[in-house]
């Protein structure tokens, strides 16, 4: 039960409905327990002789009692079962709370399946133990309690008797819990590696479509699929040899009270009427020790999925937000960056991606970025909104160190156009509104006009609220990427980073969209990652990144001079448009 002690501060926010449901679960059981009581009277009466009315009366008499342990039932469930889903409902919003905290690097690690896993089957296990699991849980206990103190007024040496199997039904649920966790741990990383392959098929369906290999992920999934189903039938076996067990041992309890009960009533010690009261009171401890087994199983599933669920709640983001309160106010990031003997590596690997970067990047002025692939460019942008942490060195922002700038503040002066446009399943509007919560259409308009996405907006049937499906793939590459300047745009940061966005569109549409961001970018840090010099060649100063040192600096004028990387990277381009014209 260890696993599950994270409950505990759920289940104090909704104790008053729990004592609520526990009152009721008493009442409940309380006139339960006097039906056999009814019945046995009933009998006893019946084998002396009774007349119409008496029968009458004990038929009304237990009709009475049925529909009020009926109501109280309905409280039950009404308090405990609508508590678990509440709980349900808070376990989920704080794990996905938590998820939008937790670093970039805690991603990179974890697949989405995995995660997806943990949020719906995981959650699921742990409610059925919050909602059945401990109704179930107390009301054994309450009607055991109960029902035991009944019977032994009756006759103490028949409840003795008739008890002697219980022993063993403990010693079932023993051995059966011994088998169950370890079990359904496995089913549940099972789960997590057949969610993660469907979701990695259904992002990737034109990757597969395109590739015609259809049949081999086919393949793929019914290899996952059938281990998930042995190590459920697995389970499923442990589990499928109590309840029989069970119920042998609570039908031998019945045979014993039917043979030394009898043996009473000839002795005349016991009546007939005792018999149907004790066989009525074992009739009703037989669901508690099947609920038994069954809250075992809930527990043993809901101990592991939980046991998930804390690693991921219990995980410190790699990078820490400051809580300072000196940034309260009208404090406001103008954009002056520099790097101070920058070193960075990414978590968990030795490979230096980054060393020794000095670098100033004045406020309102424009850093180009060059170099070929895998030089660090992605990488030196992600120090700056502290998407990682640098290794060694500090990057400041208006000669402050970013670590002590609280996240949002710092994250909230930052516009970034990353590689992969991602654009969420939603209106063209909404995605590039996305910023800000209410939509000011004028602006996403004049938005998206910079970026040159408004033409084609003015074709689509709903223009700017036209759904692009998921992840916009009714959108172009190049449409995508201008739907993500616009958003970029649209927010209206101090420091805007253009990280390779404008490469899926030809060099014409590359060259009026530049002519249009010179006034956004006029008095704002803007830094514009591109592998073609022409997007970079007007910039204040550019970098020459090679694996990930600063290999040149300057203007375009002064870097064509020098006869290095980049003036190769120059007049190779040169050539490929020289190429392209003859053509």
């Amino acid at each position: 039960m260890k696993d599950l002690r994270p409950l505990i501060k759920y289940l104090r926010k909704y104790r008053k409905k729990l004592y609520a449901g526990f009152v009721f679960i008493v009442i409940s059981i309380s006139i339960q327990s006097l039906y056999p009581l009814v019945i046995g009277r009933a009998v006893d009466d019946l084998t002396g002789g009774v007349l119409r009315y008496s029968l009458l009366t004990y038929a009304l008499f237990s009709i009475g009692l049925v529909i009020l342990s009926g109501i109280f039932l309905f409280m039950i469930r009404q308090t405990i079962i609508v508590t678990s889903r509440d709980i349900e409902n808070d376990l989920r919003n704080d794990f996905l709370t938590k998820l939008q905290f937790l670093s970039k690097s805690f991603f990179d690690k974890n697949s989405t399946g995995d995660i997806m896993a943990r949020a719906t089957n995981d959650i699921n296990n742990v409610r059925n133990f919050i909602g059945p699991g401990i109704m179930y849980s107390v009301q054994t206990f309450f009607r055991t309690t109960i029902t035991l103190a009944i019977l032994i007024s009756i006759s103490p040496s028949i409840t003795l008797i008739s008890l002697l199997p219980l022993p063993f039904i403990t010693l079932l649920v023993y051995r059966v819990m011994k088998y169950t966790y370890n079990r359904s741990l496995l089913v549940q990383e099972s789960f997590s590696a057949m969610t993660t392959k469907a979701q990695e098929s259904f992002s990737g369906i034109r990757v597969i479509k395109s590739y015609v290999r259809e049949k081999f992920e086919i393949s793929e999934f019914n290899r996952i699929s059938e281990d998930y189903q042995k190590k459920n039938l697995s389970l499923a076996r442990i589990q499928s040899y109590s309840f029989p067990m069970m119920f042998m041992f609570t039908g031998l309890s019945v045979i014993l009270v039917i043979y030394f009960g009898g043996l009473g009533v000839i002795g005349g010690t016991f009546t007939i009427g005792n018999i149907a009261s004790f066989l009525v009171y074992l009739n009703q401890l037989t669901f508690p020790m099947i609920a038994l087994g069954w809250v075992i199983n809930l527990i043993q599933r809901a101990s592991p999925s939980m046991n998930r669920l804390t690693k991921i709640m219990n995980t410190l983001p790699e990078v820490a937000d400051a809580k300072s309160d000196s940034f309260k106010g009208q404090f406001k990031i103008t954009g002056g960056i520099e790097f101070k003997a920058v070193k960075f590596k990414y978590p968990g690997t030795d490979r230096i991606v980054l060393e020794n970067i000095n670098l100033t990047i004045p406020a309102g002025s424009t850093l180009g970025i060059i170099g070929h692939t895998g030089a660090g460019k992605s990488s030196l942008i992600n120090l700056i909104t502290r998407l990682y942490d640098v290794t060694e060195g500090e990057v400041l922002i208006d000669g402050i160190n970013i670590k002590d700038i609280p996240l949002p503040k710092l994250r909230e002066a930052i516009g970034i156009v990353p590689q992969e446009s991602f654009l969420f399943s939603d209106s063209i509007i909404k995605n590039i509104t996305y910023s800000e919560s209410v939509t000011d259409e004028s602006r996403a308009v004049e938005a998206s006009k910079i970026a040159g996405l408004y033409k084609d907006v003015e074709t689509f049937p709903d223009k700017f609220y036209t759904h692009i499906g998921e992840r916009g793939i009714t959108l172009s590459g190049g449409q995508k990427q201008r739907a993500a300047l616009a958003r970029a745009i649209y927010k209206n940061p101090g420091i805007l980073i253009l990280d390779d966005s404008l490469s899926a569109v030809d060099t014409n549409t590359e060259e009026e969209i530049l002519k249009k961001l010179k006034a956004v970018m006029k008095n704002r840090t803007s830094i514009i990652i591109s592998h073609r010099i022409s997007t970079i060649k007007n910039a204040d100063n550019i970098i020459v990144l090679s694996d990930g040192l600063i290999a040149e600096q300057g203007t375009h004028t002064e870097l064509i001079e020098k006869t290095g990387t980049y003036n190769d990277i120059y007049q190779r381009q040169l050539l490929e448009e020289e190429i392209k014209e003859i053509e």
